[in-house]
């Protein structure tokens, strides 16, 4: 495994593919509130890029060109958030997307446990290590605990989705996540204007 840090963007002429995992780091599990501190990506080579923002710093046109790129599928675990988060913070609605989080939800129904570590551990036989996912994001050098945590959180997504999908055409359910996931821009601008907890949908 390969982690390469970059500062403020990705570096110009970065080709990850058409299947591109992202995730993010933040301050805090609040968008509006806790600032973007990293962005994870992989091609599903084994190697991850991830891109550091100073407080403040947030131009950066190559990733925002990538993740508005309708050419290349976004893989995320949890989407909702971090769709939210590059809203806020770089200005940009990400699409496609497809989000393992709620594929699982969607074909899992057996268990309520759909965290990636929960994924990774039944579907992939791998154990991920969550130590480091409460310290200082913010932090202007990011140690190697914290880039190896922050790549593993992107190195398995696609093979995730490889699982997921097979289970979703064998539950007839792929129609259903694919409407899903192209709502999930929708949800996350409803969470950026207050209505993160309140189901408009409800009676």
């Amino acid at each position: 495994m390969t982690v390469t840090l970059h500062q403020g963007d990705l570096p110009d002429g970065l080709d990850l593919g058409p299947v591109v995992a992202v995730d993010s780091e933040t301050m805090g599990l609040r968008p509006v509130r806790d600032r973007l501190c990293v962005v994870q990506l992989s091609a599903g080579d084994g190697n991850a890029h991830l891109v550091q923002f100073a407080p403040g710093s947030y131009d950066a046109p190559n990733l925002r060109r990538l993740l508005a790129d309708p050419a290349v599928l976004k893989l995320f675990h949890f989407a909702r958030f971090d769709v939210a988060v590059m809203k806020a913070f770089l200005g940009v609605d990400t699409a496609p997307i497809y989000c393992t989080k709620i594929a699982s939800k969607l074909v899992r129904t057996y268990t309520d446990r759909h965290g990636l570590k929960d994924l990774c551990r039944e579907l992939l036989g791998v154990e991920l290590s969550k130590q480091q996912q409460s310290s200082d994001w913010g932090a202007a050098e990011l140690s190697a605990e914290q880039q190896a945590y922050a790549a593993s959180d992107v190195l398995h997504l696609h093979a995730l989705k490889d699982k997921l999908d097979a289970m979703l055409a064998r539950e007839g359910r792929a129609a259903i996540a694919a409407d899903c996931f192209r709502f999930l821009g929708t949800r996350a601008a409803l969470d950026l204007i207050g209505y993160a907890e309140e189901d408009i949908f409800a009676h």
